[in-house]
């Protein structure tokens, strides 16, 4: 991966640097709500740049599930076309880091069932759902083995 290239987003930022400057014992949570978030690390895209993006943290076993909510906005956010074309990532969670797979959810009993695991993490995501005409991403982070 290139350089990393903070977020223009503030919020995305204030999760970000505290994570990263403390190596995961700040800054993991989502402001002021105390919902866990975890940091996903991957290549940009169009530059190749590395980004970091905080997520709200569901977790499917030793796997975690990546919703491309946006709070119910019209469009995808940017992660969501970085993980399409490059699905090599890192995830810290809290202390932990790990590389990570992702695959996006294309099964429809798949997604209901992840999706209903999601909802039951971060409640939001079913109001979200609600206020966008598109079908919401999800990606399955899965640990990459040897």
């Amino acid at each position: 991966m290139g350089e990393y290239i903070p977020s223009p987003v503030a919020w995305v930022r204030e999760r970000v640097e505290p994570s990263e400057r403390s190596a995961g014992t700040q800054g993991t949570t989502l402001r002021a709500t105390g919902l866990p978030v975890i940091i996903v690390t991957n290549a940009g895209n169009k530059t190749g740049a590395v980004r970091k993006t905080p997520l709200m943290r569901v977790a499917d076993g030793e796997n975690y599930v990546l919703v491309g909510s946006v709070g119910g906005a019209p469009k995808n956010p940017v992660w969501v076309y970085n993980l399409r074309a490059n699905p090599e990532v890192q995830i810290r969670d809290k202390t932990e880091v790990q590389d990570m797979r992702v695959r996006e959810v294309k099964d429809p009993a798949e997604r209901a069932r992840l999706w209903e695991i999601a909802v039951a993490a971060f409640p939001p995501y079913e109001d979200y759902r609600k206020r966008t005409s598109r079908v919401i991403p999800l990606f399955v982070a899965e640990p990459v083995t040897s």
